[in-house]
């Protein structure tokens, strides 16, 4: 059986961009959350809190919402990637103005997708 090789494709970071948060918040599909009201720049973007009160930014279609509570229809990982002018990244699945990227020392989270160009 023959396997194709995947190619991510790298990316540059043209904007620095700081993570304001020190912990993911991690949802698995199924969870309840609740929903807040905060004020964003991104849209398509929920302010959810899990059940040990963290909250943190989900994509709006990772959750169905019932209110001001929801449920996590998928798992999710809501870590944010600090990244530096110049830095190289590779790209993975984009969401809402933000894409997953993986720096070369291995590490993993949200970029804003106007901080990178390919």
């Amino acid at each position: 059986m023959e396997t194709k090789n995947k190619q991510r494709q790298i990316c540059r970071v043209v904007s620095e961009y700081q993570s304001p948060y020190s912990e993911p918040l991690v949802i698995s599909a199924g969870e309840e959350l609740a929903i807040g009201e905060k004020e964003s720049e991104w849209s398509g973007w929920l302010w959810c809190t899990n059940r040990d009160g963290k909250s943190r930014w989900v994509p709006e279609k990772y959750v169905e919402r019932k209110g001001d509570t929801g449920i996590a229809l998928y798992d999710y990982e809501a870590t944010e990637l600090s990244v530096s002018l110049g830095e190289e990244l590779l790209m993975g699945k984009e969401e809402s103005g933000w894409i997953w990227c993986t720096n070369q020392e291995g590490q993993s989270g949200w970029v804003p997708a106007d901080h990178v160009e390919t």
